[in-house]
């Protein structure tokens, strides 16, 4: 029931797709499409949050494996999974390698809630990420709590504003 759809990011100045962002869906068959605002808590209450998000980095892989020319998709990945001693780029960098994929077609993206602990744990983890090679963004900026100063703290390669701070440009 679970799709990863990818939602194109087209470079202005050439109108090329350049990127792109995988986002999970889940269509259930009685109840058709159900939010991410309601499942994504849900998955991470549960712990399936890990599985669900390795299974969509794997999506991701596959299909940059299938495309046969070079794009970057970014999967996003949660505060829940950030802080496991199991998440990490050893895992991501393995499967990339056997797909014979650079890692620079991958960029991890969080949210700003992944970075309001201000983990040790985090910190390193997006440190390995960008050791890498793999880009680090954070999705949604400025609808929390957090701060300009979290972009000094943590090593980020861009950031996505949130909708509401452009929306009418």
């Amino acid at each position: 029931q679970l799709q990863v759809h990818y939602q194109p990011i087209v470079a202005l100045r050439t109108g090329e797709v350049a990127k792109a962002e995988a986002l999970l869906r889940w269509h259930h068959p009685q109840h058709g499409m159900v939010s991410p605002l309601e499942f994504i808590p849900l998955a991470e209450e549960s712990g399936l949050i890990h599985e669900i998000g390795d299974w969509v980095f794997g999506q991701a892989a596959d299909a940059l494996a299938q495309l046969g020319r070079p794009l970057q998709i970014s999967v996003n990945a949660s505060a829940t999974q950030l802080a496991s001693p199991h998440f990490g780029v050893a895992h991501w960098g393995a499967r990339l390698d056997a797909l014979g994929i650079a890692r620079q077609s991958i960029s991890l993206e969080i949210t700003e809630s992944a970075l309001v602990e201000d983990s040790p744990q985090v910190r390193q983890c997006l440190t390995d990420f960008r050791t890498q090679g793999i880009e680090v963004s954070i999705d949604d900026f400025g609808t929390g709590y957090s701060s300009l100063a979290y972009l000094k703290k943590f090593d980020i390669d861009y950031l996505k504003v949130d909708a509401s701070f452009v929306r009418g440009l």
